[in-house]
């Protein structure tokens, strides 16, 4: 069911979005007071670099300042001085004419500053500060709690103390745009609308000897706004192929390769660009590295070993962690912990730590209303108002359309006044009291709109049904046969051990999360669990010890809306489980998340394939995607068994002059997609990812290159375009087009 990695939007099936917490260290940024140097301590971390590295020495010279002694080749720049918050307009153009004003132009300009940690510059009336940002990721987010981070510019100045000239290659990331000056010059620019990954900008910087002055300029239209940073080396260009590789990028392999990066090196898991692309199923780009000489008899590293080296790459030592296990057939392949469960008191994730699963509750609340109507007690064609009679329009509102998103009932989470609620307990009652009364957003059965109002009303429909809380029923009924000890619904007043505390990323600094009061997610997103006790479950499940054949039938089919059209889909969602395939094998999965946490459980179910990753952040570490890891593991466990992915060629027939009908916005639900155009190529960017370019197949259907999917714009009458059809791992989204926006440009 959910978008693969590379166009899933963060939490596409979360109970809610994501807001901010507060601090749990709040000392990655510093400001020096002009009065009290005294308080600051000279730092000089000296630090002897290899004889394989640049010379000169390594690390910032002083707290009160981004100061370098030398750079060491693969190490991330995290120490900068930063100014931000310069509002740029919100049209594409207009902002573009923006980033090219030099608004340091009352302090030397940008060609020649040289700021301090304090120092105030007036930019348009306001005053801007210079912070010193010392990240504890390498990734520097450039947003802070309570100031808006949409159409504003940031500077990233650092020095760079040489004691030799140096020729160095640079990778860059940014989010989004980005602009380079090293001394006096301008050496690097990229406009565009993309999220922020490691070295996807490569740059020669020429240093000379003694002191280097280092500026960035990021610009951001939406979302997230961040940049990275580091001088690379062959090691690192080498970690590039392999990574491009998993991508399926021959155009970037290409390049490298051109630029003389070893064809059958290694990355930091052990892989080869050629491995890499066989797990993935990149066909081509495997046939393309052979022809060039890679060699097909490297031992390549197993799978415990690749997946433990990809979380021990992502998860720090020292802050929120996760829990993953791969099982099959019976059988537990990897099992293992990462990271801090509670981040005051220094106490280790295990793979015991009990983790909120968020949305993944629906399939046991699902199997809860299953079951009853197993035993009679209830059908899936009775309707809201035999349970709750009063609710409008509840006698056109069946159990069938609560449990495939297809009520048309508002989700309640999306209200705006509910964040400043989730922190407190609340009866069922009252909660459902709160939103029976919004309008519908469709009439029920027409089509499909992931809903937690469903779900909240399906947990107090088993409550009223069997005469027990859901958790009690859930309990009972399946948690104590299966022997899910670890299971159970989250209560605030109840002491839970081995509990994972929920943490978020922001602004280079863990913060405790919201912390929710579960009442207000009840049968949607409630429960507790761990790595092992969803392994049980999901061995219950596919081995019959659940649910009937028919019951399970009735659940892993895909809903067929008034708006679906032709034969009866093959993907989708059930009840409470998403349907999907990979690479040509079936897989049953959902995710879930709220403020803190984030989850993902699937099953291959051709292999008898389980993998469970639970993690305690949410905004999540950087490259914590738990969903996206999960089907990494399920890539590189069933490497052989998957089908390879489809090479897809352009069609040169369709000419570019189509393409501004396409140009817009199309509302996917829980994300957008922004369609640009750009020097004759179309362009996507679903919300809080990348851009890619789309490429046609015919004059109205365009493909990704970089993921399995394909988009069919489609007209009215009038050839105006309304609306896009998403294709995607069997899944298809109706999306409607969007009124224009002045940011969405051609």
């Amino acid at each position: 069911m959910s978008l693969p990695r590379a166009l899933q939007p963060a939490l596409l099936r979360s109970c809610v979005p994501l807001s901010r917490g507060q601090d749990v260290d709040t000392n990655h940024e510093h400001e020096r007071p002009s009065m009290n140097l005294s308080r600051y301590r000279l730092v000089a971390i000296l630090l002897l670099c290899s004889a394989a590295g640049v010379p000169g020495l390594f690390g910032a010279a002083e707290e009160s300042s981004a100061v370098y002694q030398g750079l060491k080749p693969d190490e991330f720049m995290r120490r900068w001085l930063v100014l931000r918050q310069v509002s740029v307009p919100e049209k594409s153009e207009e902002a573009k004419k923006a980033f090219a004003v030099d608004y340091l132009k009352s302090v030397g300009g940008e060609t020649n500053v040289q700021p301090r940690a304090g120092e105030t510059v007036e930019l348009d009336g306001s005053n801007h500060r210079w912070r010193l940002v010392d990240s504890r990721s390498d990734i520097i987010d450039l947003s802070r709690a309570g100031q808006p981070r949409e159409h504003v510019t940031a500077y990233a100045w650092a020095e760079i103390e040489m004691a030799e000239p140096a020729s160095l290659l640079f990778g860059i990331g940014s989010d989004d745009s980005v602009k380079v000056w090293l001394n006096e010059e301008v050496v690097h620019e990229h406009w565009e609308d993309r999220a922020t990954h490691k070295d996807e900008d490569l740059v020669q910087l020429q240093f000379r000897k003694g002191r280097n002055r280092l500026l960035l300029k990021i610009l951001n239209m939406d979302g997230q706004w961040s940049f990275v940073c580091r001088p690379l080396s062959a090691a690192g260009l080498q970690e590039n192929l392999v990574y491009l590789s998993g991508r399926g990028d021959l155009d970037g392999i290409k390049k490298l390769l051109d630029r003389g990066v070893a064809l059958n090196g290694k990355d930091k898991r052990g892989l080869t660009a050629l491995q890499t692309a066989k797990i993935y199923g990149h066909k081509d780009v495997a046939d393309f590295l052979l022809t060039k000489g890679a060699d097909a008899k490297i031992p390549q590293p197993s799978p415990k070993q690749i997946v433990d080296a990809t979380f021990r790459e992502i998860v720090h030592d020292d802050g929120p962690g996760a829990a993953v296990l791969v099982a099959q057939n019976g059988k537990v392949l990897f099992e293992r912990a990462y990271g801090l469960a509670n981040v005051e008191n220094r106490v280790p994730v295990t793979t015991a730590t009990k983790f909120r699963i968020g949305s993944i509750t629906k399939q046991f609340v699902a199997a809860a209303i299953l079951k009853l109507n197993e035993e009679g007690k209830l059908k899936l064609d009775d309707t809201l108002s035999k349970f709750i009679p009063d609710y409008p329009r509840g006698d056109e509102v069946t159990i069938h359309h609560l449990l495939t998103h297809t009520s048309g009932i508002h989700s309640y989470t999306g209200k705006s006044n509910f964040f400043e609620t989730v922190r407190s307990p609340i009866r069922a009652e009252d909660l459902i009291n709160s939103f029976k009364d919004d309008p519908y957003d469709f009439d029920p059965g027409k089509k499909w709109s992931y809903n937690n109002s469903g779900f909240f009303l399906l947990g107090h429909i088993v409550r009223k049904v069997s005469g027990k809380d859901y958790g009690v029923f859930l309990r009972e009924t399946f948690f104590e046969p299966l022997g899910m000890t670890n299971t159970g619904v989250h209560e605030a007043t109840a002491i839970i051990e081995h509990e994972a505390h929920g943490y978020s990323y922001e602004g280079g600094a863990v913060r405790k999360a919201v912390d929710w009061d579960m009442s207000r997610a009840g049968g949607l997103a409630a429960l507790y669990s761990t790595v092992g006790d969803l392994y049980r479950w999901n061995e219950g499940v596919f081995g019959g010890k659940v649910l009937s054949a028919a019951s399970l039938k009735a659940a892993f089919t895909p809903v067929k809306t008034a708006e679906s059209k032709g034969e009866d889909p093959k993907d989708g969602y059930g009840y409470g489980w998403g349907i999907g395939s990979l690479r040509g094998l079936r897989e049953i999965d959902h995710g879930g998340g709220l403020h803190g946490f984030t989850s993902f459980l699937l099953r291959i179910t051709n292999e008898n394939f389980t993998v469970a990753v639970l993690a305690n952040s949410a905004t999540p570490i950087p490259n914590m995607d738990t969903s996206g890891l999960a089907h990494d593991i399920a890539n590189i466990y069933l490497a052989d068994k998957l089908q390879p992915r489809p090479t897809t060629i352009a069609n040169k027939s369709v000419s570019p002059k189509l393409y501004d009908a396409y140009v817009g916005r199309y509302d996917y639900g829980m994300a957008v997609l922004k369609v640009t155009k750009e020097n004759d190529r179309l362009f996507a960017q679903l919300t809080g990812q990348s851009k890619f370019e789309i490429f046609p197949r015919s004059e109205t259907e365009f493909f990704w290159k970089v993921v399995e999917a394909h988009v069919t714009f489609v007209k009215d009458k009038t050839g105006k375009i309304i609306k896009a059809i998403h294709h995607q791992g069997g899944q298809t989204i109706d999306a409607p087009r969007l009124p224009d926006e002045a940011g969405v440009g051609k």
